[in-house]
């Protein structure tokens, strides 16, 4: 019988050796009807592209069985199911990957484990890019795959760089398979996803009114499929994630340019997707100094999360939501810190975030030692797990360097910190007039005349910064100039919210009404 999609590769299950984990008291071989059932059914609706049956099974059926009989070992091995599913390779490459992910979130994977999921990872996208997958998934699952891709990549970084645990068979096998999760393999493959898909010129496409990827969330209901397009276009995210990790902020916002995230689009169908875009965007920003951006955009997040999260408490990511939800108020806390520019942060976000970081932000002002441990806090819990993409390193005695990255991270932040010590003093007399001589404000602060011309050229310099197109932005809330030897201020006027004070007061009234009604129906 000829499956709805088809695929040059002959199909090799040498290749499609699932690992059998030690010590888990489990057949690998034994499937249980349930199972059985499970994926008998999700290879049909696969190849009927039923993409609401495949999402329902895939969100929910999987994780119940997960729950109910796999909780503390894998799944059957994808020899075991293959003749259940006409030992379709299309089918028993996406099961795997599933497989994986589930060790991942259950167990501890040991290092051939890692090394079969980079294999394959390589064998799926491998079909995807070269041949011809006529397939609809669920977003939700072509998500799952690009984002566990990038975090199997990160966790196995933290992994090879820990070098002293390590013993003699692990480092046998790191020196063989040293190519596994190689940095510039996982790049070419979300950079080929991108490219083979031709997803930037679809996008830019659709701004002139052609085809019509947004509007259909990605999916192709013209009989086509949505497999390679949506992939390339989470790879577009997956590459920003990907240079985060490594530090380079620039690379990652630039490889996100083409999805405009001041609008709806694909990346905020699936609520992982578009927190993980939000908050690696976010911390980008606050790492380049483009403060105002990214307190702008965790402020939209926070409150979209704040408004929405009660209907993704039954999800299976709703950990994960919460998680990063306190991230980002750190972040938030500490951008606003930096840069305080509390106007453009919602006033119910700025409520949380008073209850969570007030007293913390008021101490954060101050610049001294204690300021510097409480950046240094925020910043630990709330940056991402950075990774050093080189090999490991054989030579005696053995040392971990898994915390190497993100030391270097930190010390780079909290420098950017002690720079700006001197601004909060001047921004502060400056905040105090509309114009003022330098030798008064001199006399004030206690320094000479070319001291406080230094001072004000640093607050210039650190107070704005250079986007995303190359235009200098302003990150100040209190500006200047200076003619001759006069400063002349100029501050921004924030602008107040008349609409959710409104809104407010109309929700209070509701519950009033509604309180009214049940005393008089009591």
């Amino acid at each position: 019988m000829a499956t709805s999609y088809d695929y040059e590769e002959t199909p090799n299950y040498d290749t499609l050796t699932t690992p059998k984990p030690d010590d888990l008291g489990y057949d690998p071989n034994f499937v249980p009807d349930s199972v059985k059932t499970f994926v008998g059914h999700l290879y049909r609706h696969i190849r009927e592209k039923n993409v609401y049956e495949i999402h329902q099974m895939y969100e929910g059926s999987f994780q119940k069985l997960s729950d109910r009989m796999f909780k503390e070992s894998p799944w059957p091995s994808v020899e075991a199911v293959a003749r259940y599913v006409d030992h379709d390779h299309v089918f028993c490459l996406l099961y795997r990957e599933m497989w994986f992910r589930h060790l991942y979130a259950r167990l501890s994977p040991t290092l051939k484990q890692r090394i079969d999921s980079w294999d394959n990872y390589c064998s799926l996208f491998q079909v995807v890019l070269h041949g011809v997958v006529n397939m609809q998934l669920p977003n939700q699952w072509l998500w799952d795959m690009v984002d566990e891709f990038v975090y199997q990549f990160q966790s196995f970084c933290q992994y090879r760089a820990k070098m002293k645990t390590k013993t003699e068979q692990e480092i046998a096998l790191l020196r063989q398979f040293d190519q596994a999760w190689n940095v510039y393999g996982v790049l070419n493959f979300l950079q080929a996803l991108v490219e083979k898909s031709a997803i930037i010129q679809i996008l830019e496409q659709e701004k002139e009114g052609g085809e019509q990827f947004t509007a259909t969330d990605g999916y192709d209901y013209n009989g086509g499929s949505n497999v390679l397009k949506v992939l390339g276009y989470f790879s577009m995210v997956g590459l920003l994630r990907v240079h985060c990790l490594l530090g380079d902020y620039h690379t990652g916002l630039k490889c996100l340019l083409p999805i405009d995230i001041t609008q709806p689009g694909v990346y905020t169908c699936v609520i992982g997707s578009h927190i993980t875009t939000i908050y690696h965007y976010g911390f980008a920003n606050l790492m380049l100094r483009r403060y105002v951006e990214a307190i702008r955009e965790f402020s939209k997040i926070l409150l979209y999360i704040f408004k929405t999260k009660q209907y993704h408490q039954k999800s299976p990511q709703y950990e994960q939501i919460l998680k990063k939800n306190e991230q980002m108020y750190a972040l938030l806390a500490i951008g606003l810190s930096l840069c305080p520019q509390v106007k453009l942060v919602a006033e119910d976000v700025n409520t949380q975030l008073r209850e969570k970081y007030g007293d913390k932000m008021m101490r954060m002002q101050r610049y001294d030692d204690e300021a510097y441990a409480l950046y240094d806090e925020l910043f630990s819990y709330a940056c991402p797990k950075f990774i050093t993409p080189s090999g490991a390193v054989y030579e005696e005695p053995l040392v971990n360097y898994n915390q190497d990255a993100y030391r270097l991270q930190l010390k780079l932040f909290l420098y950017e910190v002690k720079q700006q010590q001197l601004l909060s003093g001047v921004r502060t007399y400056l905040k105090l007039y509309s114009s003022i001589s330098i030798g008064k404000l001199a006399t004030y602060m206690e320094v000479d005349e070319p001291t406080v011309r230094s001072i004000l050229l640093t607050y210039k310099h650190k107070t704005h910064a250079v986007d995303s197109d190359g235009k200098i932005i302003s990150n100040a809330d209190v500006d200047f100039f200076i003619n001759e030897d006069m400063i002349h201020v100029t501050e921004s006027k924030s602008t107040k919210r008349y609409g959710d004070y409104f809104l407010r007061q109309i929700v209070k009234l509701e519950e009033i009404m509604n309180e009214m009604d049940r005393i008089k129906l009591d």
